[in-house]
């Protein structure tokens, strides 16, 4: 068995087991179906809905449909929590409508993106590996579950608190954020599309405040979310504290700025101008 193959295989039940743990800690105080805790179901639904997508997605060895899957994950199992949460309020259902809304847009970014360039690039090493690939689907799964914890918890939740200075708080940086990291992915978007910048890098609008503004938006909005959840937190439901915490540090640590911007020196780096544009933007908080 070769080394990578063999650290997937030790990866796999670490990612489930910490999952499980996710799921008894949320669950405390919270609405349950048939004595099952609604929010540990929504968990497992979650990796459920991946290791099924798998199956057709390894035999077809494409990664096509691997973030739709992650968008539609969220939508799916949100739109499910709400629907069996007994008495959802108006906090659930503001949380609900949230993480709706992102999913729904970023999904369908993301699904373009890769059906217009055809594949992406990071899976061509993992696909042909059965247990690399089936890893990286399971690692979606856990990543689903610990980004919604915190709106997934409040609408599960047995506490109810009605809209307050929290939801008002969070849903103005929840929109903050979403509004950059539409208007950042729309900008880049709209460069990359004219002929004329063809092997170029986008330094202007957002892009010249900060080298990742579409990040630094993302992790925003999801600060928002855990600020409208805080009030029907309690015991162990604060593991939602988890859920900006993890995509600040799957984004700035992992899969996103670091294997970005290896890929930005390795195309642009010694240019004068990209050096410049280096230096004087921030890597990820917009200067002002």
């Amino acid at each position: 068995m070769k080394e990578s193959d063999r650290k997937a295989l030790i990866s796999l039940p670490v990612v489930v087991v910490i999952g499980a743990l996710v799921a008894a800690a949320g669950s405390q105080a919270g609405a349950a179906l048939g004595g099952f805790p609604l929010f540990a179901v929504g968990v497992g639904a979650a990796f459920l809905i991946q290791w099924l997508a798998f199956i057709p997605a390894f035999k077809a060895q494409t990664e096509k449909f691997y973030d739709l899957t992650g968008a539609l994950t969220y939508i799916s199992i949100t739109l499910l929590l709400v629907l069996l949460t007994p008495g959802v309020d108006a906090r659930g259902l503001l949380l609900a409508a949230m993480v709706v809304a992102w999913a729904a847009r970023l999904g369908s970014f993301l699904f373009r993106r890769v059906s217009r360039h055809g594949k992406d690039d990071r899976f061509d090493e993992i696909k042909p590996s059965f247990l690399r690939f089936l890893n990286t689907w399971t690692i979606q799964g856990l990543w689903v579950v610990l980004t919604a914890a915190a709106a997934w918890i409040a609408i599960t939740s047995a506490t109810r608190v009605a809209l307050d200075g929290w939801a008002l708080a969070g849903f103005v940086v929840w929109a903050a954020g979403f509004g950059i990291e539409i208007v950042a992915d729309n900008q880049k978007g709209r460069f990359k599309a004219d002929p004329a910048n063809e092997g170029k890098f986008i330094s202007t609008g957002l892009w010249s405040k900060s080298r990742h503004p579409n990040y630094f938006g993302e992790i925003v909005l999801w600060i928002g979310v855990l600020l409208i959840a805080i009030p029907v937190l309690e015991g162990w439901q604060w593991v939602a504290l988890l859920s900006p915490v993890f995509v600040a540090l799957l984004l700035i640590k992992a899969s996103g700025i670091p294997l970005l911007e290896k890929k930005a020196d390795s195309k642009w780096g010694g240019q004068a101008d990209y050096e410049a544009y280096k230096k004087n933007t921030p890597v990820l908080i917009p200067k002002l």
